[in-house]
């Protein structure tokens, strides 16, 4: 990336395959002129905006980049899962504003001073009372009149759309937030989306809504996690995670001891979530910060299940950690000799691999291109992945309650809480190294939507 002052120096010659953009930042009264490859997600784009800045800009992961006005169309912040090259530019050099995310009026003849009598502390309080109390109609009338319901509860920091996800019928409220101007990337003072929270509080309808209003399932929080991986690590519903998955979530993200969704399944013994993912194409031998794959994982904590479905779909009994240790040798270690003598014993004859791909909803953009997009802290999908290998599943050990398209959800990962468990114990006698690998930040979409729309590891180290 180059970076120059727009206003001192002659902008960069442009390359073949980049964009040359304009950026201003208001607040700031700031101009840059920066190169971007076409294909670079406008989440990165954004990314490297705010690290080019000479000064911090508070709640940073609230601001977008805006698209003004122009030739009779209206202003938009760019959606943040798309490639910038997506959008056309007048011109050889485009333009486009950092600006604090808001309610994108498209009303003729707005009365400021009418606005600001919307936005009092009782007015706001108010709407936040009728999210609670699912009136649907006056929450509706409210944002008619130019309430912008993206803002923050003082109390808690919630948004109003977070707020509807823990409602018991939040379907409606979702649908008339969003029709009223709210964001489906407008995140809470610690950086959670409507969709972590809906996720969060296991709420399927929540998780279902926001993704058919267009909410992207690979929103990153302030920790760098995903939806699907809060599903996992709050043992959620596995339709949440199911839901996710059809709908292109990424995985392989990985918190701050490089555990995967797949790792956290395996320590919590969650076979149904453990059969999605592998269905969907997680790297079953992918490995933490300490070199341990799910199997290893399975071994220290006694999940005879996970790893009777790991060793059914292929995984590698023989993969040695950092420690140079097999999941057999690690669950002799724990004690767990029954589950040792199993893995010890499994025949390669009974491995059965995933035939045919998985079930996409054909209506939503792939998320791969997060991770070939080279994005900030987004996971990736690791190399021995079976993405190749997955689809409808001839019968599991312990087959799935549902059909394979359904949906599921999440929490965070208690890996990197600082808690000590059996896990550690089991460390000290076996592993003298401990390997890091801190990944954060995701990203973001937007949708709006007309009034009359319905359709809207612990650290294991051994």
């Amino acid at each position: 990336m180059e970076t120059s002052g727009f206003d001192d120096d002659p902008p960069p010659e442009p390359r073949d395959g980049w964009l040359l953009v304009r950026i201003h930042v208001p607040e700031l009264n700031v101009y840059k002129c920066l190169q971007f490859p076409a294909d670079r997600l406008v989440w990165d784009v954004k990314q490297q905006v705010l690290a080019s800045l000479p000064k911090e800009l508070k709640e940073s992961f609230n601001y977008g980049l805006f698209c003004p006005p122009s030739n009779g169309k209206a202003g938009k912040f760019l959606d943040e899962e798309r490639r910038l090259g997506d959008y056309p530019f007048n011109g050889p050099v485009g333009y486009l504003e950092l600006k604090y995310k808001r309610r994108v009026y498209k009303m003729l003849n707005l009365d400021e001073r009418q606005l600001k009598a919307l936005h009092t502390r009782a007015n706001l309080r108010r709407f936040l009372e009728c999210i609670n109390g699912g009136h649907v109609e006056k929450i509706a009338k409210m944002c008619a009149k130019g309430l912008d319901p993206n803002f923050h509860c003082p109390e808690s920091g919630e948004t109003p759309l977070t707020v509807a996800t823990g409602t018991k019928k939040p379907n409606k409220l979702l649908i008339a937030l969003v029709n009223g101007g709210a964001l489906l990337d407008y995140r809470t003072k610690d950086g959670a989306t409507a969709l972590h929270k809906a996720v969060e509080r296991d709420s399927l309808e929540a998780v279902t809504t926001l993704l058919e209003l267009g909410a992207s399932p690979n929103y990153k929080d302030g920790r760098g996690l995903t939806p699907l991986y809060l599903s996992v690590t709050k043992k959620t519903d596995p339709k949440i995670a199911e839901s996710l998955l059809h709908d292109h979530a990424t995985l392989g993200t990985q918190d701050s001891q490089g555990w995967q969704e797949v790792h956290q399944a395996c320590r919590h013994g969650l076979v149904h979530h453990l059969e999605h993912l592998l269905f969907y194409g997680a790297d079953m031998d992918g490995r933490n910060a300490s070199g341990n794959t799910p199997l290893h994982v399975c071994a220290v904590n006694n999940q005879e299940a996970c790893a009777r479905m790991l060793l059914f779909r292929g995984a590698q009994r023989g993969a040695l950690n950092y420690a140079n240790q097999t999941p057999y040798q690690v669950a002799v270690i724990a004690g767990n000799l029954e589950l040792a003598e199993m893995i010890q014993n499994y025949k390669s004859d009974d491995i059965v691999p995933f035939r045919g791909p998985p079930k996409y909803n054909p209506k939503r953009r792939s998320g791969l291109g997060w991770a070939m997009g080279g994005g900030l802290g987004v996971g990736t999908i690791g190399p021995h992945s079976n993405m190749n290998r997955n689809s409808y599943a001839p019968p599991s050990p312990c087959p799935s309650e549902h059909m394979p398209y359904s949906s599921a959800s999440s929490s965070l990962s208690e890996g990197s809480s600082g808690h000590r468990s059996h896990e550690d114990d089991i460390s000290i006698v076996t592993e003298n190294v401990t390997m890091t690998d801190v990944k954060p930040f995701g990203r973001v979409r937007i949708l709006r939507l007309s009034s009359n729309t319905v359709k809207y590891s612990v650290k294991i180290v051994y």
